[in-house]
Protein backbone atom coordinates (compact mmCIF):
# COMPACT_ATOMS: atom_id res chain seq x y z
CA UNK A 1 0.00 0.00 0.00
CA UNK A 2 1.47 3.29 -1.08
CA UNK A 3 1.07 6.66 0.59
CA UNK A 4 -1.42 7.65 -2.12
CA UNK A 5 -3.55 4.60 -1.41
CA UNK A 6 -3.47 5.29 2.32
CA UNK A 7 -4.48 8.91 1.76
CA UNK A 8 -7.34 7.79 -0.48
CA UNK A 9 -8.51 5.28 2.09
CA UNK A 10 -8.40 7.96 4.79
CA UNK A 11 -10.43 10.36 2.67
CA UNK A 12 -12.97 7.64 1.91
CA UNK A 13 -13.35 6.89 5.61
CA UNK A 14 -13.69 10.59 6.40
CA UNK A 15 -16.31 10.96 3.68
CA UNK A 16 -18.23 8.02 5.05
CA UNK A 17 -18.07 9.54 8.51
CA UNK A 18 -19.51 12.80 7.19
CA UNK A 19 -22.31 10.90 5.43
CA UNK A 20 -23.06 9.01 8.64
CA UNK A 21 -23.12 12.26 10.63
CA UNK A 22 -25.51 13.84 8.15
CA UNK A 23 -27.80 10.84 8.29
CA UNK A 24 -27.84 10.86 12.09
CA UNK A 25 -28.64 14.58 11.99
CA UNK A 26 -31.45 13.95 9.56
CA UNK A 27 -32.95 11.32 11.83
CA UNK A 28 -32.36 13.03 15.18
CA UNK A 29 -32.92 16.76 14.72
CA UNK A 30 -36.43 18.00 15.44
CA UNK A 31 -37.12 20.66 12.82
CA UNK A 32 -37.00 20.93 9.07
CA UNK A 33 -34.34 23.64 9.05
CA UNK A 34 -32.13 21.76 11.50
CA UNK A 35 -32.38 18.63 9.39
CA UNK A 36 -31.62 20.53 6.22
CA UNK A 37 -28.58 22.12 7.81
CA UNK A 38 -27.19 18.82 9.05
CA UNK A 39 -27.88 16.97 5.85
CA UNK A 40 -26.59 19.52 3.35
CA UNK A 41 -23.41 20.45 5.22
CA UNK A 42 -22.33 16.97 6.14
CA UNK A 43 -23.24 15.36 2.83
CA UNK A 44 -21.49 18.00 0.77
CA UNK A 45 -18.34 17.58 2.83
CA UNK A 46 -18.65 13.81 2.61
CA UNK A 47 -19.04 13.90 -1.13
CA UNK A 48 -16.06 16.24 -1.38
CA UNK A 49 -13.90 13.79 0.56
CA UNK A 50 -15.03 10.86 -1.56
CA UNK A 51 -14.38 12.78 -4.77
CA UNK A 52 -10.94 13.84 -3.52
CA UNK A 53 -10.12 10.21 -2.75
CA UNK A 54 -11.23 9.14 -6.20
CA UNK A 55 -9.24 11.94 -7.84
CA UNK A 56 -6.12 10.64 -6.14
CA UNK A 57 -6.76 7.26 -7.75
CA UNK A 58 -7.72 8.65 -11.19
CA UNK A 59 -5.45 7.66 -14.02
CA UNK A 60 -5.95 10.73 -16.18
CA UNK A 61 -6.77 14.37 -15.70
CA UNK A 62 -9.90 13.93 -17.76
CA UNK A 63 -11.33 11.48 -15.23
CA UNK A 64 -10.46 13.88 -12.40
CA UNK A 65 -12.21 16.72 -14.25
CA UNK A 66 -15.32 14.58 -14.65
CA UNK A 67 -15.30 13.82 -10.92
CA UNK A 68 -15.04 17.51 -10.07
CA UNK A 69 -17.89 18.26 -12.48
CA UNK A 70 -20.04 15.61 -10.80
CA UNK A 71 -19.25 17.11 -7.40
CA UNK A 72 -20.14 20.61 -8.60
CA UNK A 73 -23.44 19.41 -10.08
CA UNK A 74 -24.28 17.62 -6.83
CA UNK A 75 -23.50 20.80 -4.88
CA UNK A 76 -25.81 22.83 -7.10
CA UNK A 77 -28.58 20.22 -6.85
CA UNK A 78 -28.27 20.06 -3.05
CA UNK A 79 -28.37 23.83 -2.76
CA UNK A 80 -31.42 24.24 -4.95
CA UNK A 81 -33.34 21.39 -3.34
CA UNK A 82 -32.55 22.59 0.20
CA UNK A 83 -33.65 26.10 -0.72
CA UNK A 84 -36.93 24.83 -2.18
CA UNK A 85 -37.66 22.63 0.83
CA UNK A 86 -36.88 25.48 3.26
CA UNK A 87 -39.01 27.94 1.31
CA UNK A 88 -41.94 25.53 1.17
CA UNK A 89 -41.65 24.83 4.89
CA UNK A 90 -41.51 28.52 5.69
CA UNK A 91 -44.59 29.23 3.61
CA UNK A 92 -46.45 26.28 5.08
CA UNK A 93 -45.92 27.79 8.52
CA UNK A 94 -47.34 31.11 7.37
CA UNK A 95 -44.01 32.92 7.46
CA UNK A 96 -44.09 34.11 3.90
CA UNK A 97 -46.58 36.28 2.08
CA UNK A 98 -47.79 33.65 -0.34
CA UNK A 99 -49.41 30.32 0.38
CA UNK A 100 -47.69 27.05 -0.54
CA UNK A 101 -48.45 25.67 -4.00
Amino acid sequence: MTLLDALSAGLLLLGGLFFLTGTVGLLRFPGVFDRLHALTKADNLGLGCVVAALILQAETGWVAAKLVLIWMLALIAATVSAHLIARFSLRARGGARRTPP
